[in-house]
């Protein structure tokens, strides 16, 4: 597809943009995966949000050892050695960063950060209940947010800009659902891959032009859409649940394409844009971003009580027409863990396959996930069947 080549063009000459950019006066707030910190704030204080997102590289995720805990997620702690190695070069380009608390595992973030880098940290915390009570704690720390940027812009964040940057947010929510649902009665005529990369490039692109490329992506892919003969069954169709699908790791997903099965449906709680629900324009712009961020989200894994997760989980499912399961975690992300046995039996009782994987994104761990993976599309197809 052209768009996405000019969309990895872009993204290779992106940090030399950024660089320059910052040298110019910019200023550029890191911010981590998981999705609670609105990027709406970020560019309405005339910064640029970058995500420190990377994963499943086994380099780092060793080296962290030696600055980190061992019993704590692999992804979370594999972020303080992607600075320290000095080989990804958005690692070293905030001069804030911001870390949502959704559980101990995370704070590793802040915390190595903090001790390692001259990089300031924010935190604030998200709860783990969608109480009106816990609404209001999650907007005391936007509040306390916002504060922190414009002291670090110099620049106040005025309603107007910030409606202005929550309609743009809205619009790239709106391609990102409209492009995975093209997936939804019809073969997909996009990979899991590809559609989660779209959600990374937002991690570093310039928002405008890749506004520009999700709206020239969703017209090709529409039109695709639109030649396809009717659905026939083609293989076992996936939905894929994960603690963390961080940039750079790929490999279920090649693991995946090995065999006649498809991931059609993705649900990750960390490194992917929040995009089913959009921010309420009638609303004041902060609480706007509270109810598209906190309060309409899906219920994390690491959130007590469980609530709605499973049965808005196997919602997607049915919606996707999958046939099964992949539940697919970082080690010691002890939420995740608790879920899948849970989780794992309801899916079975439901009719589906369920598979779990379970990553500490090492080298020697992609045979044993190939059988179990494989393992699962035969008898996914012997359920179609």
């Amino acid at each position: 597809m052209e768009a996405i080549e000019r969309l990895n063009k872009h993204l290779r000459e992106r940090p030399v943009e950024l660089f320059k950019l910052k040298k110019a006066g910019k200023k550029v707030v890191g911010y981590a995966a998981g999705g609670f910190a609105p990027v709406e704030l970020i560019y309405a204080a005339g910064a640029i949000p970058v995500c420190l997102g990377m994963g499943g590289d086994p380099e780092p995720a060793t080296e962290a050892l030696s600055l980190t805990p061992l019993f704590l997620c692999t992804y979370c702690r594999s972020q303080i050695a992607y600075w320290k190695l000095d080989e990804v070069p958005y690692y070293r380009l905030p001069d804030l960063l911001v870390v949502p608390i959704v559980d101990a595992n995370n704070k590793l973030i802040a915390d190595t950060f903090s001790y390692f880098t001259t990089i300031e940290t924010f935190r604030f915390g998200v709860p783990h209940d969608k109480r009106p009570i816990d609404a209001d704690y999650y907007k005391v720390g936007l509040l306390a947010f916002k504060e922190r940027l414009e002291k670090l812009t110099g620049n106040v964040i005025t309603e107007e800009e910030l409606r202005k940057e929550i309609e743009l947010g809205n619009k790239r929510r709106s391609l990102l659902k409209a492009i995975s649902y093209l997936r939804v009665g019809a073969d997909p005529v996009i990979s899991s891959k590809d559609y989660v990369a779209l959600h990374h490039a937002s991690f570093y692109a310039d928002k405008d032009f890749y506004l520009e490329i999700l709206q020239e992506v969703y017209d090709e892919l529409k039109a695709k859409r639109g030649t396809m003969p009717e659905r026939e069954y083609s293989g076992p169709r996936f939905m894929i649940v994960a603690s963390t699908l961080a940039h750079g790791d790929v490999r279920i997903h090649e693991l995946v394409e090995g065999t006649n099965a498809q991931i059609v449906y993705e649900e990750a709680a960390e490194g992917m844009v929040p995009y089913l629900s959009n921010a309420d324009l009638q609303l004041d712009p902060i609480d706007a971003l509270v109810d598209c961020y906190f309060t309409k989200r899906i219920r994390n894994p690491w959130d007590r009580p469980w609530g709605d997760r499973f049965d808005n989980l196997l919602e997607k499912a049915k919606e996707f027409d999958c046939q099964g399961i992949i539940w697919y975690q970082t080690l010691y992300r002890d939420g995740p863990d608790l879920q899948s046995w849970t989780f794992g039996k309801q899916f079975k009782e439901a009719g589906l396959i369920f598979v779990k994987i379970e990553t500490n994104y090492n080298a020697a761990e992609k045979g044993p996930m190939r059988t179990r993976i494989e393992t699962a599309v035969e008898l996914a197809d012997q359920v179609a069947a």
